[in-house]
């Protein structure tokens, strides 16, 4: 049987002789040297069935010297074995890191002999093509500074997407990790799909939207019209045609959160590869970060029962609605609604019965609106709906189709069908009141529907009823 051939790297003469005539009589070839540069190049050269070397050593350390062997094709599956004067858990950290086989501590040779019997591979014949002859010490050290400065490069973009945890929405997240990736790499477009929430982000050249949506869909396999988070400018590349589309899955504590596809130019397939597992590799966590934020922004803006917006989120909405109204001569409604008898319908059907009224009443409600619109529980018993772009007229027909629907509506609670109508208030803002004054017109409308014989759509003006604690009573 060929003896193993082993690389010691040892900076001390004196204790690698010792350590030589252990491994020679464990059947070992060994070839030492006290340079760890020499030792790097002896292993290039003709790699060895494992490399011995100190975790530090002078002008090269164990750690640089297990790195640039680690990423050499020649040497790549070759253990290292490093070694040190203590055993603490930095020092094992680090070899652990660098990717050594393992950690022993000097003067324990018996531990070595062990760990190396378990490590050491079986030579490959030398010859020709698998021999990688290296070029001295000088270049060693070059491959070395590389390797680090790539390790470096790395360990910055990590660090830049990892920092994307702190955007606080996905939104701003794949806008900045768009801006990020074209800085690194040259590319037609970018997409990031998500599984919760379902959303879809793209990046692409003005001029390529359509070609840019039509590959990112086939790619990914993602329906573009939900939620899709657009990123338009000229970092983007404007070349309509490109090789095929480069996948990776964004993992995050051992589940899928999404997937990345990059369109590279033609000859940039291997850099836009390696770039894009890097990212996807530490996306995960700042995406999952972004989405817990948006969650619960989302929770923090919805009302729980009915899944409408909360009247702190209705508020926030028209201050900007208003204002563009105001500014562009934007016609305006705003309409309050109300359950008729609604205290009755608790005492009759419980809470629980007056529960299934709400969510059932604001399912027909989003039904009956349009996309533009916005609609709130108020309060209680109380809606409020904001009709974009609607005067007064308009509003008015959208009351009174709401009414009917309302009014038609089957609400089955515990087998037993609940009559349900509502009265309706509606009120068109005049270019110039605040937002508080035009509500409190529409509720005032509302009330007059309620006094009036409820089941009915009033528009301010329409009557002349007041709002006060009796009328109050009597709208209950």
């Amino acid at each position: 049987m060929s003896q193993k051939r082993i690389v010691l790297v040892d900076a001390s003469l004196e204790s690698s002789e010792v350590l030589v005539r252990r491994l020679h009589a464990q059947g070992y070839l060994v070839e030492a040297t006290t340079d760890p540069a020499l030792g790097a190049d002896m292993a290039l050269a003709a790699p060895p069935a494992a490399v011995i070397a100190d975790l530090w050593m002078p002008s090269i350390s164990g750690v640089q010297l297990c790195r640039l062997l680690r990423a050499e094709a020649a040497t790549r599956d070759v253990p290292v074995i490093l070694r040190g004067e203590v055993d603490d858990p930095k020092s094992r950290f680090w070899a652990e890191r660098a990717g050594a086989a393992a950690y022993v501590r000097k003067g324990h040779m018996g531990e070595l002999v062990r760990v190396l019997a378990k490590a050491a591979v079986v030579q490959p014949a030398a010859d020709g093509f698998f021999m990688q002859l290296s070029g001295g010490n000088v270049d060693i050290r070059d491959r070395i500074a590389r390797h680090l400065d790539a390790a470096l490069f790395d360990s910055v973009i990590a660090a830049e997407v990892r920092a994307l945890a702190a955007c606080g929405s996905v939104d701003r997240l794949f806008d900045l990790f768009s801006q990020l990736v074209s800085q690194l790499v040259n590319y037609r477009w970018l997409a990031l799909s998500t599984v919760s929430p379902a959303c879809f982000g793209l990046h692409y050249h003005p001029h390529s939207a359509a070609v840019a949506e039509a590959e990112a869909r086939a790619a990914l396999g993602a329906d573009l019209s939900n939620n899709l988070i657009r990123v338009a400018d000229e970092d983007a590349s404007e070349e309509q045609t490109g090789p095929k589309a480069i996948v990776f899955e964004i993992p995050f504590a051992g589940r899928i959160l999404g997937r990345l596809a990059i369109a590279p130019l033609a000859g940039g397939e291997e850099d836009a590869t390696n770039m894009l597992k890097l990212v996807s590799s530490e996306l995960g966590g700042p995406l999952r970060m972004a989405a817990l934020v948006d969650e619960q922004e989302r929770l923090a803006a919805i009302d729980p029962l009915t899944n409408l917006a909360n009247r702190r989120s209705f508020l926030a909405q028209m201050t900007t609605e208003i204002s563009r109204s105001g500014r562009y001569g934007l016609p305006l409604v705003i309409l309050m609604m109300d359950i008729d008898h609604f205290k009755l319908i608790n005492d009759t059907h419980g809470h629980a019965g007056g529960d299934h009224v709400l969510t059932d009443l604001a399912a027909q409600l989003r039904h009956e609106l349009r996309t533009s619109d916005l609609a709130s529980r108020w309060g209680g018993e109380e809606f409020i709906v904001a009709l974009t772009n609607t005067d007064l007229e308009g509003g008015r027909m959208a009351a009174e189709r709401i009414r009917a629907a309302v009014a038609k509506l089957v609400v089955l609670h515990d087998g037993k069908p609940v009559p349900v109508t509502a009265s309706l208030g509606i009120a068109s803002f005049d270019g110039k009141e605040s937002l508080d004054t035009l509500i409190d017109r529409a509720d005032r409308a509302m009330y007059s529907a309620k006094v009036s014989g409820r089941n009915l759509v009033v528009a301010a003006g329409d009557l002349d009823c007041p709002r006060d604690n009796k009328q109050s009573k009597l709208a209950s």
